[in-house]
């Protein structure tokens, strides 16, 4: 088991390697570098993320339903964005307070609900090894495997979990139904009995072996890319729909879309979830086969000031945070888009001082040159009539998070461009 030791409620990742020989290391560094291969055709190959999701300390409310995960089978679907056959994936107990012992881990291509196509299951190792056990603060990346993964497909993975930390690693925000149900299930074609949850637990990232060409896009933000507003089980947050153009673009087929968004977070300071600053290094940098960035976080910073002072130091604070991040993604080789913060006049964050804090930004990401390229969403999502409010259109009602609709608009309003090899 390749292991990725966090130090408790940090983001920072350390790399903890048995050396049991120089042949043990030289593999080791090569799966977690991501380093490139020949396939058999002589093309350079390497890994590249196809599916992400940002971890955090699961809040009392999105705990597991009964009957709990301890000794029990979860099954949880996700999205991917590049297809492959040879995969491997990632398991988190960062925020565990105590070990999470997993006695099997298995993978199929999803047919809705708790269904699977049970001629795709395919079980996985760590370091040889059907059942892991993540101790506190740990992560676990799996041994390569075989697996046809079509791009834009559905996956389930389903654990059947012996014991689990009280303290659960996970992503509330899923938008996609899980499945719990006591006893060992993990071949079950479907979970008919099983408890349901939208939420996360564990499960860390996708990785899948790709033609050197191929790399992924990060998008880090707050509840709107997390996804708000988006159909659950429809997979049509702006980060999928950016995928699917991406995908049927000829010319951009190479890329792969790493959602990076947490409900609730703030960019200077822990909200829900580690700080966008804090998390950077995770989330980002750390990150495989990353080589754009988009950044759309603020909101909850300007959201949360008090009066005209504090708002107005928000918004310096958020544009001193964005350049700590140009330069650290800089430093990695990865471009960075600035996406500039869509209104929220009539919700509960409006007000004259936040809105001047907004616009402050705003004008900093459009006019700075700090990035590498502009996403306009305030000017894609605006209404022409009203353009501190957001396109009735595009609006759930509260006045802050996109539709549906929106989060269409919001991924159409990425040029590709920006993706082509060469740009």
């Amino acid at each position: 088991m390749h292991s990725f030791n966090f130090p408790q409620r940090s983001i920072r990742s350390l790399f903890t390697i048995p050396i049991l020989s120089v042949i043990c290391l030289s593999l080791f560094m090569a799966a977690c570098s991501g380093s490139e291969s020949p396939n058999t055709s002589g093309a350079s190959m390497e890994w590249v993320g196809t599916w992400s999701t940002s971890q955090q300390l699961t809040e009392p409310r999105n705990m597991p339903p009964k009957p709990g995960l301890s000794g029990s089978t979860l099954r949880q679907v996700v999205h991917v964005s590049l297809g492959g056959d040879q995969l491997r994936m990632r398991l988190s107990n960062e925020f565990g307070t105590e070990p999470v012992s997993i006695n099997a881990i298995h993978i199929a291509a999803s047919t809705g609900s708790s269904a699977i196509k049970s001629d795709t299951d395919q079980a996985i190792e760590f370091d040889g090894r059907s059942a892991i056990t993540m101790s506190p603060g740990e992560a676990a990346l799996s041994d390569p495997f075989s697996f046809d993964l079509e791009p834009m497909s559905n996956v389930a993975i389903t654990l059947y979990i012996e014991e689990i930390s009280s303290d659960v690693t996970g992503h509330p925000g899923s938008r996609t139904t899980s499945y719990i149900q006591t006893g060992d299930h993990v071949s079950a074609t479907e979970m008919a009995e099983a408890a349901q949850t939208d939420h996360w637990y564990l499960i860390d990232a996708i990785d899948v072996m790709a033609p050197d060409s191929a790399a992924a896009v990060a998008t880090l933000g707050n509840s709107i890319t997390d996804g708000r507003g988006s159909g659950t089980n429809e997979q049509n947050r702006w980060p999928d729909e950016l995928s699917r153009r991406l995908q049927n673009n000829p010319r951009t087929q190479h890329v792969a879309v790493l959602n990076q968004g947490i409900g609730g977070n703030c960019v200077l300071r822990d909200c829900l979830g580690p700080a966008a600053l804090s998390r950077f290094q995770r989330d980002v940098l750390n990150q495989t086969g990353v080589r754009w960035l988009i950044i759309l976080e603020g909101i909850n910073d300007i959201g949360q000031a008090q009066d005209a002072e504090e708002a107005e130091q928000v918004a310096q604070d958020l544009i001193e945070a964005y350049q700590k991040m140009i330069k650290q993604a800089h430093s990695q080789d990865i471009k960075v888009f600035g996406a500039t913060l869509m209104p929220f006049g009539g919700s509960f964050y409006d007000g004259p001082e936040r809105e001047e804090a907004r616009q402050t930004v705003n004008d900093w990401i459009r006019t700075s040159g700090a990035f590498d390229a502009v996403v306009d969403l305030d000017k894609a999502l605006r209404d022409p009539d009203n353009p501190s409010q957001l396109l009735t259109a595009a609006d759930t009602g509260d006045h802050l998070h996109p539709n549906e609709t929106g989060h269409r608009l919001m991924a159409e309003a990425v040029d590709l461009a920006l993706f082509i090899n060469g740009q």
